[in-house]
C-alpha cells in the first residue's frame, strides 16, 4: 500500500514527537519515500537530525531556510506528497488546521495539501475529552481529514486515559488498511496460478519448461494495489515478491498446484490461470537416480491433469475466470476454442513467434478475447503494464 509512495509526516510539540522516530523508519521500511516538517516548538522534543537521519531527507522546519534565507515551497510540499500525516498532532495545531491559522510551515504545506491527510491526536486527557478539541476534531473529519483515534493509557500528566498516539505500528496498520477501503478490488479475493511446473523423472531430474513466472507474479502486484487479498500459486521459480495483501503458496509439480488450485477454488472471486503447467508427466517415476551406465531406452508419459478444464466446470456464476493461450499456430482459433471449452470469461493470448512475449523476458504482447468474441490486440509492454491492461478488463465485466 505504501511502497513509492510520498509521504508527508508532520511532527508537532508533544511529547509523542519521539514516537516520529520509529513512524519515520517503519514508513521507509514499507517502501514510503518521506519528507519531514517540524513545528519549532517541535524541535524541543526530538532534533531534525533524528529524522532527517531515518528519513533520508532534510527535515523542514520555517518557512525561511537559516542557511541561505531561500523560501521552503509550501505548496511545492503539498503537491509532492501522496498522502500527509500528521502525528502527534496537539490540540493547538488541531485548532489551526480548522482556523486556517497559518503562522508555520506544517499548517502553510496543510493547507496547500492535495492529498488525504490522516492526524492522530495527542495530548492529555481533560484536553482530549474539551469540547474544543472535540468540535475541532469533528470539523476536520467533516473536510474529510481522517482522524487516528488515540488510544487509552499512561499519559504524560501521570494520568491515565484517552489522549495518548496510537502506536507507530497500528498508525502504518490503519493507514494501509484505509487506504484499501477505496480500491476497486478492496474485499475481493483473487487467486493467481504462476511460474513452472516440474514433473520428476528421478530423485534429481525433472522435466519442464522455460516459464520464469514474471508475468503471474506482475498479475499479483496489480491485484494487490488494486486492494485485492491475492493468493498466488507459485511453481519453481528464481522470482518472489513482497506484499501485505499476497499470500504465496509455493507448488513443485502440476498434482501440487492442481491440489492447491481446489482447495482455495470455492471461496476466490477472481481466478487467473498464468502458470506454464506441464501438459505431461513420467508415468513411472525413478525412486532413485538413475544411473548412466543403466541407462533407459524411453520415457513413458503421461497427461496432468487439466487444471483450468477442471476449475471451468466447478465455477459459479459469479466468479471471473481467465486463462493464457501460448500459441505458436493458428492462434487466434486456438485460442478462441480454449476460451470456450474452458468456459472462460477472456482468454490471454500471446504467441511463441513473438520475442517480446517469450518466456523469461520483462515484456509481452497480449491479445484478449472475451466471451463476446471481441478481440482486442495490444503492444508491447512490460509485463506490469500488461498486468494493469489484463486487470482494466476484469474491472470492466459485471457479474
Amino acid at each position: 500500500m505504501l511502497n513509492g509512495k510520498n509521504v508527508l509526516l508532520g511532527v508537532t510539540a508533544s511529547i509523542a514527537a519521539y514516537k516520529a522516530a520509529s513512524l519515520v523508519r517503519l514508513l521507509k521500511k514499507s517502501g514510503a519515500n518521506v519528507q519531514v516538517i517540524q513545528t519549532p516548538k517541535s524541535l524541543e522534543f526530538i532534533t531534525p537530525l533524528t529524522l532527517s537521519t531515518l528519513s533520508e531527507n532534510p527535515v523542514s522546519t520555517k518557512m525561511i531556510k537559516d542557511e541561505d534565507k531561500t523560501w521552503n515551497n509550501h505548496v511545492k510540499l503539498g503537491l509532492w506528497a501522496d498522502l500527509m500525516i500528521i502525528a502527534p498532532a496537539s490540540a493547538k495545531t488541531l485548532s489551526k488546521m480548522v482556523s486556517g491559522d497559518c503562522d508555520n510551515l506544517l499548517i502553510a504545506t496543510y493547507l496547500s495539501s492535495k492529498c488525504p491527510v490522516y492526524f492522530a491526536p495527542a495530548m492529555d486527557l481533560d484536553m482530549f475529552k474539551h469540547q474544543s478539541t472535540k468540535e475541532n476534531i469533528k470539523k476536520l473529519e467533516e473536510n474529510l481529514n481522517i482522524l487516528i483515534p488515540p488510544t487509552s493509557g499512561e499519559l504524560a500528566s501521570g494520568l491515565s486515559g484517552v489522549g495518548r498516539m496510537e502506536e507507530p505500528e497500528n498508525i502504518i496498520s490503519f493507514i494501509k488498511e484505509n487506504l484499501n477501503l477505496n480500491l476497486p478490488l478492496s474485499s475481493k479475493k483473487v487467486l493467481i496460478t504462476a511460474g513452472p511446473t516440474q514433473e520428476k523423472i528421478d530423485n534429481v531430474r525433472y522435466i519442464s519448461n522455460y516459464s520464469s513466472g514474471k508475468m503471474g507474479i506482475a498479475l499479483s502486484k496489480v491485484a494487490a494495489e488494486l486492494g485485492a487479498n491475492v493468493k498466488l500459486i507459485l511453481g519453481p521459480t528464481n522470482h518472489s515478491i513482497i506484499h501485505s495483501n499476497i499470500e504465496i503458496v509455493n507448488v513443485l509439480s502440476a498434482d501440487h498446484m492442481y491440489d492447491r488450485v481446489l482447495a482455495n477454488f470455492s471461496s476466490t472471486d477472481i481466478i487467473i490461470c498464468a502458470a506454464a503447467v506441464s501438459d505431461f508427466k513420467p508415468k513411472n517415476p525413478v525412486k532413485n537416480k538413475i544411473k548412466k551406465q543403466t541407462g533407459f531406452d524411453k520415457i513413458e508419459l503421461v497427461p496432468n491433469k487439466d487444471i483450468l478444464l477442471e476449475i471451468s466446470k466447478k465455477k459459479s456464476t459469479s466468479q471471473i475466470l481467465i486463462g493464457f493461450a501460448l500459441e505458436s499456430d493458428n492462434e487466434i482459433n486456438n485460442a478462441i476454442s480454449k476460451l470456450k471449452n474452458k468456459n472462460l470469461d477472456f482468454v490471454v493470448l500471446n504467441s511463441t513467434n513473438d520475442k517480446a512475449a517469450g518466456f523469461s523476458v520483462d515484456t509481452n504482447k497480449i491479445t484478449i478475447i472475451d466471451s463476446d468474441s471481441n478481440i482486442e490486440e495490444f503492444k508491447v509492454k512490460s509485463k506490469y503494464n500488461v498486468s494493469k491492461d489484463i486487470f482494466n478488463k476484469i474491472l470492466k465485466i459485471k457479474k
